[in-house]
C-alpha cells in the first residue's frame, strides 16, 4: 500500500522563531481557569503589585516583574498540585450545580500561562497613578482614593477594549509573531516539558538552570562588587577629562563608541537582543547609528541650537546659563505660570538627546500612518470587513475548538471604561473638558494597531509619550493638572492595550480558551488597582515627608518628580513657547511633513524589486529606534546590537540546530537570574543601614570621568546664552 508520506508531516507555523518556541499540540481537556490558578494568581498579584507601589516611590528600588512570578508560581502551582485534595464536589442546584474541584490534576502550562498573562497586565505600578501622586504632593489637589481608582480602571481597561477589538489584525494572523512571547514560550516550555532531556545532550531545563544560575553569580561583579564592568567605559579611564572623547566614548553620558558592558540588564536595556528579529536589529541599530553617530555629533559640535554649552545625553534640561533648569524660579506659590519671572530667568534649552527626541518624534507622528496605509491598508480593509486576514496557520486552527470571544464583550468594556474617565473627571472637578478625554482616547485609538504591528514583527512599540505633552500643552495652555490626566490617559491606554493584546497572542501560542484570557485579564485589572491604591493612600497617610528630598527611607518618589516637572514645562510654560514661530525649535515641526512623505519612496522601491533585501527597511521602525534616549546611552544600543549579531546572526546562521533549542531559554534565564541577583543584593546590601557600599577603585574609577560629570564642550557665557 503506497503512503503519502507528505500527509504523515505535522503542520507546523511557516516561522522558524515560532516552531522553535511554540508547541504545535494542544490538549483542548485542559483545565485553565481552576481555584489554584485564581489563588496563586491574585495572591502574587497582591503581594507583588502592592511591593511595586512601595517600590515606585523609592530610589534606589527594584521591580517584581511578570518573569519573576512565572518563575515563582510554577513550584507553588506543582506543591498545591500535590497537596490539594482530588475531591471532586458539586454546587447545590439553586447555584448551577457545577462540579469543581480543588485539584483537577497536574499543574498545566495553561494555568501557568494565565497568571503570567494576569501578572503582565497588572503586575506593574500603573502610569495614571504618576498623576495622582503629582496631584496630590505638588498641585494640592486632594482628589481621594475613589478618584484614583476610576482614573487607573478607566484608564486601563480602555486599553483593555482597544486591545480587543484588535485581535484580527494583530493576534489571529501568523505573521504577527510577538518575539517577546517567543521568550516566554520556550521558559514556560522548559518548565512544562522535559521530554527532550532523552533526545541526547543536556535538556532545555538544566542548560536553563545552569545559565540562570550562572547569571545569578555574575551580575555581583558588574551589579556590586566591580561596577565599573558595568559602566565600561575603559577609554575614558585614560583620559578621564577630555571632554570629546568622553562624549564619543563615555556609557553614563556619551555616545558609546566601546561597545563592551559586562551588565545584562545594560545589554537588555532595549529589549533582549536574543529576542528581536536581526532584519530588526539591524535597522534599529542603524537608525542610532545615522541619528546619533553621524548626525548627532555633526549637529553638537557645530553648536547648532546652542547644543555644545549642554551635556550631550542627559535627562535634564537647561537654562541659558548652561545650569539645569529651575522650575521653581518660573511658577508662584500656589503652582501657577510666572511670565515675568519667565522672562527674567530663561527660555527652557534641550540637549542633544531631547532635541534628537522630539525631532524624530515629529516625523514619526506623520510617517506611522503613511506606512500603515501603504503596507497594511488592505489588511485593516480587509479585517473592517470581517474577512480573512491571513491564512490560518496551525496555531489557529487549533483554537478553532474554543468559542471566541464576542467583539461587543471589548467593546462594552471600551464604553463603560471611558464613560469611568468622564464621570471621574466631571465628578472631581479636575478641570479636564469632556472634548479633550475624546482627543486623548482617539491617540491610543489612532496608535494602537500601527504600534502593535511594529511591535508584533520587531518587538519594538511606538511611544506617544512626548505627543501625550504637547497636544494637551497646546490646547489646555496653563493648566499642568489638564495635562497630566490627559497624558495618563493616553499613555496607559496605549501602553496597556499593547500588553493586552501581547498576551492575547501569548493565550494563542499556549491554546488558553479566549474566553479564559478575558476573564482572567479583566479580573486581574480589576483587583490589583484597588490594593495597589490603598497601599498609596496608607503611605501617604502613615510615612512623613513623603515624596520629599531627604525623606529618611528615601522615598522621595523620583518618578513622580520628573511627572511634575514634565506638567510644568509642558502644562505651564507650555509648547507654543518651545516651539512657536519665535524659537530656535521651531524648524523641527517640519520634520511632520518630512516624515508623512519618507515611507513612499521606500515603498515605491519595494513594488519595483519586492523579492530584494529592500523589502526589510521599515521608516517608522528606523525612526522609533532613537526614542529609547533618554534615559538609554549609546551603551546600550553598541552592546545589545553586538549581543544581537553573535547570536541572531552567527549562531542562527552557523548551528541553527543549537538556536532553535536554546537561544530563547538562554534569553529567559539571563534575564531571571539577573533579576533574581539584583533583588537579592538590594534586600541584603541595599536597605541595612540605607546601603552597604563598597568603596575601591573598581566602583569608583568609572565616575571620576567627564562622561560621568555629564561635562558639556562649552561653557556657556557669562551672560548666558544670547
Amino acid at each position: 500500500m503506497e503512503v503519502d508520506l507528505d500527509e504523515l508531516e505535522e503542520e507546523d507555523s511557516p516561522y522558524p522563531e515560532v516552531r522553535a518556541s511554540v508547541s504545535n499540540i494542544d490538549d483542548p481537556d485542559m483545565p485553565a481557569l481552576t481555584l489554584r490558578m485564581w489563588f496563586l494568581g491574585l495572591l502574587l498579584l497582591s503581594v507583588g503589585g502592592s511591593a511595586n507601589l512601595f517600590f515606585f516611590m523609592r530610589q534606589p528600588a527594584p521591580t517584581i516583574t511578570p518573569s519573576l512570578v512565572l518563575l515563582i508560581s510554577h513550584p507553588l502551582g506543582k506543591f498545591l498540585a500535590y497537596a490539594l485534595p482530588i475531591t471532586t464536589y458539586q454546587l447545590p442546584r439553586l447555584l448551577g450545580g457545577t462540579e469543581f474541584s480543588l485539584n483537577p490534576g497536574p499543574w498545566n502550562i495553561k494555568e501557568h500561562a494565565l497568571i503570567y498573562m494576569m501578572a503582565n497586565v497588572a503586575l506593574g505600578t500603573p502610569y495614571a497613578i504618576q498623576a495622582t501622586i503629582t496631584a496630590n504632593a505638588d498641585y494640592s489637589y486632594k482628589l481621594g482614593y475613589w478618584f484614583n481608582v476610576v482614573l487607573v480602571l478607566s484608564t486601563q481597561l480602555t486599553g483593555f477594549g482597544l486591545a480587543g477589538l484588535c485581535r484580527r489584525f494583530l493576534v489571529w494572523p501568523a505573521s504577527m509573531i510577538w518575539p517577546q512571547n517567543l521568550v516566554t514560550c520556550t521558559f514556560m516550555n522548559t518548565l512544562h516539558a522535559e521530554e527532550d532531556a532523552d533526545r541526547g545532550g543536556i535538556s532545555r531545563y538544566k542548560y536553563f538552570t545552569y545559565v540562570g544560575a550562572g547569571a545569578f553569580v555574575f551580575f555581583w561583579l558588574p551589579g556590586y562588587l566591580f561596577t565599573a564592568l558595568s559602566a565600561f567605559s575603559w577609554v575614558c579611564w585614560i583620559v578621564p577629562n577630555n571632554v570629546v572623547v568622553n562624549q564619543l566614548f563615555g556609557v553614563t553620558s556619551g555616545l558609546g563608541l566601546s561597545f563592551v558592558t559586562f551588565d545584562w540588564t545594560e545589554i537588555s536595556w532595549l529589549g533582549s537582543p536574543l529576542m528581536t528579529p536581526w532584519w530588526a536589529q539591524v535597522q534599529l541599530f542603524g537608525g542610532f547609528v545615522l541619528f546619533y553617530w553621524i548626525i548627532g555629533p555633526v549637529l553638537y559640535y557645530t553648536n547648532v541650537w546652542n547644543l555644545a554649552y549642554f551635556p550631550m545625553l542627559t535627562q535634564s534640561l537647561f537654562d541659558r546659563h548652561g545650569k539645569q533648569y529651575n522650575i521653581s524660579r518660573v511658577v508662584d506659590e500656589e503652582h501657577r505660570f510666572d511670565q515675568v519671572a519667565y522672562d527674567s530667568y530663561s527660555p527652557l534649552f534641550m540637549p542633544l538627546s531631547y532635541a534628537m527626541s522630539y525631532l524624530i518624534t515629529f516625523a514619526l507622528s506623520s510617517c506611522v500612518f503613511v506606512h500603515t496605509l501603504l503596507y497594511h491598508g488592505n489588511t485593516l480593509l480587509m479585517g473592517l470587513k470581517h474577512k480573512v486576514v491571513e491564512k490560518d496557520d496551525i496555531h489557529a486552527k487549533l483554537m478553532r475548538a474554543y468559542p471566541e470571544v464576542p467583539d461587543w464583550w471589548y467593546g462594552t468594556v471600551f464604553a463603560v471604561c471611558f464613560s469611568l474617565a468622564i464621570v471621574a473627571n466631571e465628578v472631581w472637578h479636575t478641570g479636564v473638558p469632556v472634548w479633550s478625554l475624546l482627543l486623548a482616547v482617539l491617540l491610543p485609538v489612532a496608535y494602537i494597531v500601527p504600534s502593535g504591528f511594529l511591535f508584533a514583527m520587531a518587538g519594538q512599540g511606538i511611544s506617544m509619550n512626548l505627543l501625550a505633552q504637547i497636544v494637551p500643552g497646546m490646547l489646555l495652555p496653563g493648566q499642568p493638572v489638564a495635562n497630566m490626566m490627559f497624558k495618563a490617559f493616553s499613555l496607559q491606554s496605549l501602553s496597556e492595550g499593547s500588553r493586552f493584546v501581547q498576551d492575547l497572542k501569548l493565550a494563542h501560542y499556549v491554546k488558553v480558551p479566549p474566553r479564559a484570557a478575558f476573564i482572567a485579564q479583566l479580573v486581574a485589572t480589576l483587583v490589583v488597582p484597588f490594593i495597589q491604591l490603598g497601599v498609596q493612600q496608607w503611605m501617604f497617610h502613615a510615612i512623613p515627608d513623603i515624596c520629599t528630598p531627604g525623606q529618611k527611607d528615601l522615598l522621595t518618589c523620583p518618578y513622580s518628580n520628573v511627572f511634575y516637572s514634565a506638567s510644568v514645562l509642558w502644562g505651564l510654560i507650555g509648547p507654543a513657547r518651545q516651539f512657536g514661530i519665535n524659537s530656535i525649535y521651531h524648524p523641527q515641526l517640519y520634520a511632520i511633513i518630512v516624515g508623512a512623505f519618507l515611507p513612499i519612496p521606500l515603498w515605491l522601491w519595494q513594488r519595483r524589486f519586492p523579492n530584494s533585501w529592500n523589502r526589510f527597511i521599515n521608516a517608522p521602525l528606523i525612526l522609533t529606534s532613537v526614542l529609547a534616549i533618554p534615559p538609554a546611552t549609546g551603551m546600550n544600543y553598541s552592546s545589545w546590537f553586538v549581543f544581537g549579531f553573535i547570536f541572531q546572526y552567527l549562531i542562527r546562521r552557523r548551528n541553527f540546530t543549537w538556536w532553535s533549542k536554546f537561544n530563547y531559554v538562554t534569553s529567559a534565564a539571563l534575564d531571571t537570574g539577573t533579576v533574581i541577583s539584583v533583588l537579592f543584593i538590594f534586600f541584603t546590601l541595599g536597605i541595612p543601614k540605607n546601603g552597604i557600599n563598597l568603596r575601591w577603585w573598581g566602583n569608583t574609577v568609572w565616575e571620576n570621568t567627564a562622561d560621568y560629570l555629564n561635562l558639556p564642550l562649552r561653557r556657556a557665557p557669562p551672560g548666558g546664552i544670547p
